[in-house]
């Protein structure tokens, strides 16, 4: 098994997120991550999620989650040169002794103090998911208090598009305005 990197459009709607979970859920997959976020068409949001399973049964959920209404596009961008990232917020004990080491620490990683208290500090790292793995690790004998991680978000390299509408070129998507073609609640059809 191999982790996958999913990127769905989707219509910005309420509930389309529990639709798209059931989906993998009913075929057995965990997501390991999952970050949403609106898009560069107004209307849409750009989900990313990982998961890991062969690409077989990956590519076949993918497929299933075009019976969803509202998901516009999905692209598999494993086989692509991606760039990812992860962001996490990290709270860490930290007395006025150990705020020097942790200090340095945080330069070595290029993360950012964005919280000082009397008694710890909020540090922001991004980077690859090795990369804040690798300063929770570090942090982690001074007493982590909280960790909040945003989950992969990835885009491919290049001029090359495959998740946005313009850079179809024959792939399967749909887009149409919200509600377009649909029966209005309350009517007949």
């Amino acid at each position: 098994m191999t982790t996958h990197t999913i990127v769905a459009l989707v219509e910005n709607r309420p509930g389309v997120l529990n639709r798209i979970a059931s989906k993998w859920r009913q075929r057995g997959f965990n997501i390991e991550s999952l970050a949403v976020g609106h898009s560069e068409v107004p209307g849409l949001s750009r989900m990313t999620f990982t998961v890991d399973g062969t690409t077989t049964d990956v590519d076949q959920v993918a497929k299933q989650m075009y019976k969803i209404i509202e998901v516009v596009k999905v692209s598999d961008l494993s086989e692509h040169d991606i760039v990812h990232r992860e962001l996490a917020l990290v709270k860490v004990a930290a007395s006025a002794q150990q705020r020097g080491p942790i200090i340095e620490i945080a330069e070595i990683f290029r993360a950012k103090i964005v919280d000082v208290a009397p008694e710890s500090l909020i540090l922001e790292c991004t980077g690859t998911e090795e990369k804040v793995d690798a300063l929770i690790e570090v942090l982690r004998p001074y007493g982590l208090k909280e960790l909040v991680r945003t989950g992969r978000v990835a885009m491919t390299r290049g001029t090359g598009a495959p998740t946005s509408l313009d850079g179809a070129k024959g792939e399967q998507h749909r887009y149409r305005p919200a509600g377009e073609g649909k029966p209005k609640v309350g009517s007949l059809l």
